[in-house]
C-alpha cells in the first residue's frame, strides 16, 4: 500500500541499457541505480547500501547521476560528491566499486552531462550561495568553473558535436517557471566556454523579451535546438537555428509542455536520433506524441500526432533509436516504467510493485470544474468513496504543494485509502496550479492565502450543492505550501470541519525570513516583497490568525526540515494548545521536507485519518 512501494525517477536510455532511480521507503527512504543490460530482461543494482543517491542543490536536487558510453557518474548523499563508476560491456561480471571524484567540502552537486570526448562531467555546482556551471574530470580532481551565474543554472545540454552548451539561468526574485533565460556558449577545443550569451529571455543588457519561461533546451541536430517557451502564455516548443539565430514555433497549442522546475532531471521532449517525442498537458492530464518536424526552419508550424497507449499521468521521457521509455500511470495502474517501440506502437508497463487492490475497487477520479475565486472556471479531480457518493459521505480535500504544482490523475494509493474507508476526495488544481497555462498559474499572484483557499473551499461547497458529501464532515489535507493552504482555509473560511497540516507553512513572514537560498525571494510574487509587504504577511498568517481556528488539527514535521523549520509547526501547535483546539503533533527526526520513510508515510496516513474519524465520530 502507500508507504511501501519505490518510487520511480530519472529514467534513461543509453546504449540499449536501461537505467532509472529507485527510492525505497522500506530502506528509510533510500535512493539508488538500477540497470538493465541491452538485450536482458533482469535488472541488477549499480549502487547497493549504504549507497544513497542524492543531490542537495537547491534543497530539493535531482539530476542525480549521468552516464555516456561505460562512464558513470553519480552523487552519493553520504558525503555530497561526485562518484565514478566504469560499466564493462559485461558489467554483471565487472568488480563495481565507485571511485570518488571530488573531496568532501561545504557544496552541493548536480544535474550533470558527461563530456566523453574531454572525459569530464559537466554540471551545477552550489557554493558560497551561487550556482556555477564546472567541469570535474572523470580522472577525478577539483571542478573547473566554466560560467558564472548572476544566480541560478541548469538544465545544461551539449550540442552533437560537442561544439556548443545551452542551460537555462534564473534571477530572484524569479522563480524558473516565472522567468528564466535560455544561454548559449560555443565549447573551445580545450573545453572551456566563450561568447556565451543568453537568446531568450531577459537579457545581458536588461533588455526585457518578455516574462517567460523556458524548460528543457534539448539538442536534435548539431546547430538544432528545441525548447518549451511560455510566450504565448502556455509552455509550447520553439525550435532554434543555431547558425542562424532564427526561431521557429513548433506546435501552437493550449497544452503545456513544461512544468515547474522544482528539481532537476524533469523531461517532457525526448530525441531518439530520428524524431521526437513529447507529453504534452491539457486539462490535467497529460498524453504522448509524436512532433512531425517539417524541413523548413521557419514559417511552417509541426504537426502533432498523439501515440496510442493507455497513460495520461507522464514524466520523465527518454528515448533511443526507435524505442521510448517514461513514468507512468493512470487513474487504475500504479506508477511503472513505460517501454514504447515507436514504430510498431507495442508497449509494456512495469510497475515496481503490483496492485493491492482489484481494479473493481479503485474509485477512479472524474474531472470536477467549479466556479473558483472571483467565479472563474477551476479543475479539480473528484474520487467518490467507494460504493458511491452520497450526501452523508466525509469529504477530504487535497491541497498540493508548491503552489504551483498540480494535481496528477494517476493511481494515488493514498486518496484510495480514504475512499476504501467511505471518504470522498477532491483533489483540487486551484489557480497558481500548473498544466492550464500561464494566465491560470498567474490567479496566485500577490494572493496566495486567497485565491487557493477560496478554491478549495468552492470545490467542497459544489460537491456538497450536488449531493456528493455531507456540510458537517469536511476536513482539508495538505503538505508544504498545501499545509498552508490547510491551516489559511481553518482561518478564513468555515466550511472545514478539521484539517491536516504536514510540514505546512504557518507564518509566512518567518517562511521569508528563515527559508533556504532558492525560495528566498519565491513569497515576494505569491504576497508582495518582505518587507514592504508586511501588513499583508500579517494579514494571511495563520499563526497571526490562530484564534479563528476552533476546529481540530493534526500536524506531521520533519525535524531535519530546512524549507519550512520545526519551530514553525510548534509555534502554530502551541497557539491552537493555549486556545483549547483538540491538536495533535507528530515529529520525526531524520526526516526533512517531505517524508521519505515508508514506516512515517504509512504512520501519517493512519494517524490522520484515526484523528478525523475521532473527531467526526465515524
Amino acid at each position: 500500500m502507500e508507504g511501501r512501494t519505490p518510487s520511480l525517477k530519472e529514467p534513461l536510455l543509453r546504449d540499449g541499457r536501461l537505467l532509472w532511480l529507485e527510492q525505497r521507503p522500506q530502506e528509510q527512504g533510500r535512493t539508488t541505480l538500477m540497470l538493465r543490460p541491452a538485450g536482458s530482461a533482469e535488472a541488477m543494482e549499480l549502487t547497493p547500501s549504504p549507497s544513497n543517491l542524492r543531490s542537495r542543490v537547491h534543497e530539493y536536487g535531482g539530476g542525480v547521476y549521468a552516464i555516456e558510453g561505460n562512464d558513470l557518474v553519480f552523487i552519493d548523499d553520504g558525503d555530497r560528491c561526485l562518484w565514478h563508476l566504469h560499466l564493462p560491456s559485461d558489467p554483471a561480471g565487472s568488480d563495481r566499486t565507485p571511485r570518488r571524484l571530488t573531496t568532501p567540502g561545504p557544496r552541493a552537486f548536480a544535474d550533470g552531462l558527461i563530456d566523453l570526448p574531454r572525459r569530464r562531467w559537466l554540471g551545477v555546482m552550489e557554493a558560497e550561495g551561487r550556482d556555477q556551471l564546472v567541469a570535474v574530470p572523470l580522472a577525478g580532481g577539483e571542478p573547473q568553473r566554466l560560467h558564472q551565474p548572476a544566480d541560478f543554472c541548469g538544465y545544461a545540454a551539449l550540442s552533437p558535436d560537442g561544439r556548443q552548451l545551452a542551460w537555462v539561468e534564473w534571477q530572484q526574485p524569479a522563480m524558473p517557471w516565472q522567468r528564466s533565460q535560455l544561454w548559449l556558449a560555443a565549447v573551445t577545443a580545450d573545453g572551456n566556454l566563450t561568447e556565451a550569451r543568453p537568446v531568450m529571455g531577459l537579457g545581458r543588457d536588461g533588455g526585457d523579451t518578455g516574462a517567460i519561461s523556458v524548460f528543457q533546451p534539448l539538442w536534435i541536430g548539431p546547430t538544432e535546438l528545441v525548447v518549451a517557451s511560455d510566450a504565448s502564455g502556455w509552455w509550447n516548443l520553439q525550435r532554434l537555428d543555431t547558425s542562424s539565430g532564427t526561431w521557429q514555433p513548433l506546435l501552437p497549442l493550449e497544452a503545456e509542455f513544461g512544468m515547474p522546475q522544482w528539481v532537476y532531471g524533469m523531461r517532457t521532449t525526448a530525441w531518439d536520433g530520428q524524431q521526437l517525442i513529447a507529453a504534452a498537458c491539457r486539462e490535467g492530464a497529460w498524453q504522448l506524441g509524436r512532433v512531425h518536424l517539417t524541413p523548413e526552419r521557419v514559417g511552417t508550424p509541426a504537426a502533432w500526432q498523439p501515440l496510442a497507449q493507455p497513460f495520461d499521468d507522464l514524466a520523465c521521457l527518454s528515448a533511443e533509436a526507435g524505442r521510448l521509455v517514461a513514468i507512468a500511470s493512470n487513474p487504475t495502474s500504479p506508477e511503472g516504467l513505460l517501454e514504447l517501440e515507436l514504430n510498431s506502437g507495442r508497449w509494456l508497463h512495469t510497475p515496481l510493485a503490483s496492485c493491492p487492490l482489484p481494479r473493481e475497487a479503485i474509485s477512479p477520479s472524474e474531472p470536477l470544474w467549479f466556479a473558483g475565486h472571483g467565479g472563474a472556471p477551476t479543475h479539480a479531480w473528484f474520487y467518490p468513496p467507494w460504493g458511491g457518493a452520497h450526501p452523508e459521505a466525509p469529504l477530504l480535500v487535497k491541497g498540493h504543494g508548491g503552489p504551483t504544482a498540480m494535481a496528477q490523475r494517476g493511481l494515488n494509493l493514498a486518496i484510495q485509502f480514504w475512499t476504501s474507508r467511505g471518504w470522498g476526495v477532491v483533489d483540487v488544481n486551484y489557480g497558481g496550479s500548473t498544466g492550464f497555462g500561464r494566465n491560470y498559474r498567474e490567479r496566485l499572484d500577490g494572493q496566495w492565502g486567497v485565491v487557493d483557499v477560496e478554491d478549495c473551499a468552492a470545490a467542497a461547497r459544489a460537491l456538497v450543492a450536488a449531493g456528493k458529501a455531507s456540510p458537517a464532515r469536511i476536513a482539508i489535507e495538505g503538505g508544504s505550501a498545501g499545509g498552508f493552504t490547510v491551516l489559511a482555509a481553518l482561518c478564513f473560511t468555515d466550511v472545514f470541519r478539521a484539517g491536516a497540516s504536514r510540514y505546512g507553512v504557518t507564518d509566512p513572514s518567518a517562511l521569508a525570513r528563515e527559508t533556504h537560498r532558492f525560495e528566498a525571494r519565491y513569497l515576494d510574487d505569491l504576497i508582495g516583497p518582505w518587507p514592504d509587504a508586511q501588513a499583508t504577511y500579517e494579514a494571511r498568517s495563520p499563526l497571526a490568525h490562530a484564534d479563528r481556528i476552533r476546529c481540530p488539527v493534526i500536524f506531521f514535521q520533519g525535524l531535519d526540515d530546512l524549507v519550512v523549520p520545526p519551530a514553525q509547526t510548534d509555534r502554530m501547535a502551541a497557539a491552537l494548545q493555549a486556545n483549547g483546539v483538540p491538536v495533535e503533533v507528530h515529529r520525526f527526526a531524520g526526516e526533512g521536507h517531505g517524508f521519505r520513510s515508508g514506516r512515517v508515510r504509512i504512520q501519517v496516513l493512519e494517524a490522520t485519518e484515526a484523528f478525523f474519524r475521532r473527531h467526526f465520530e465515524l
